[in-house]
């Protein structure tokens, strides 16, 4: 099997019909209908169903597919960097990152690298932590970025930041009247959570925290990501407890206010790599993130020199 053999599958299989992939391909539809049947021949099994309306994947196609897919990605991104390479470039960051991991500091520490090293390539791919995970060790990302990732020993974390949680709250709940909330106040009342994929995740610490405070949350939905939390949260679902990031998230009717009384209410936001890797560009990038954090530190700590004063 060659690599063309793949580019055609690929094709076809994202088409769904073999005219389509044969003009985006630049080639005529006889010569791809007869290497998608030897690559069938090939593997020993039926990739495609032929039906009035196209080409359907069968069941093997589908996991052909995927395993297709991370192999362009591989070939992708060795091209990239072997041509970046001989042209005195950097080379391309892959970064993995979660549904709500586009909201807040994540983007700013990108431009950050970006502007210092503007001649990297930063390619990002959307994926749960375990997904990142086996991406770091299958060296297809070179960081990723999650919450709550269990130690281990081939993985390293630097830590990016503790974010302070917040309540999201339909603007015409009894509790929108507060400042600040108690986080007392929230037991009994209809939480919305998320993430529910990838355990230990950001449910295990809301639960967690209400334990600490003497009860159970009241689960009404547990949903997949932020921004599917938060429209239930707009459409009077319940109330949600959310990182500071997701704040930037803004929908309709949606308010969101601090915790009065839990300091201990954060949860980490880590960048994830591999221990192994000594490249230049994970320390440069490393490097942005400590820069970043050690400038929060300070600002955070002369502020508590400022109002000690007052």
């Amino acid at each position: 099997m060659d690599l063309r053999h793949l580019k055609y599958f690929l094709a076809v299989a994202e088409e769904g019909n073999i005219g389509r992939a044969a003009a985006r391909l630049h080639i005529s539809q006889p010569p791809l209908t007869r290497q998608i049947k030897a690559l069938e021949e090939e593997l020993g099994v039926e990739l495609f169903q032929r039906t009035p309306k196209g080409m359907v994947l069968t069941q093997a196609g589908e996991i052909f597919q995927a395993e297709a897919s991370n192999i362009r990605m591989l070939v992708e991104a060795a091209v990239d960097r072997v041509q970046r390479a001989g042209e005195g470039k950097l080379g391309r960051l892959d970064v993995g990152i979660f549904g709500s991991g586009i909201y807040g500091l994540i983007p700013e520490l990108l431009d950050a690298f970006r502007a210092r090293l503007p001649g990297v390539n930063i390619v990002l791919h959307t994926m749960s932590k375990t997904e990142q995970i086996e991406a770091l060790r299958q060296r297809r990302i070179t960081v990723g970025f999650n919450r709550m990732t269990p130690p281990l020993p081939d993985i390293g974390r630097e830590l990016v930041t503790m974010e302070p949680l917040r309540v999201a709250m339909h603007e015409d709940h009894p509790l929108a009247r507060h400042a600040a909330v108690p986080l007392r106040s929230l037991a009994g009342q209809p939480m919305v959570l998320f993430p529910n994929l990838g355990r230990p995740n950001f449910i295990d610490r809301v639960m967690e925290l209400c334990k600490q405070q003497g009860f159970l949350p009241t689960i009404a939905q547990e949903v997949g990501d932020a921004v599917t939390g938060i429209a239930l949260v707009a459409g009077g679902y319940g109330i949600s407890l959310v990182p500071d990031s997701i704040t930037t998230l803004k929908l309709p009717r949606v308010l969101y206010r601090p915790l009065a009384d839990a300091p201990q209410a954060t949860v980490d936001l880590s960048c994830l790599y591999r221990a192994s890797d000594n490249s230049p560009l994970l320390k440069a990038f490393l490097g942005v993130i400590r820069e970043h954090r050690a400038a929060v530190e300070s600002s955070a700590a002369h502020y508590k020199s400022d109002t000690a004063q007052l």
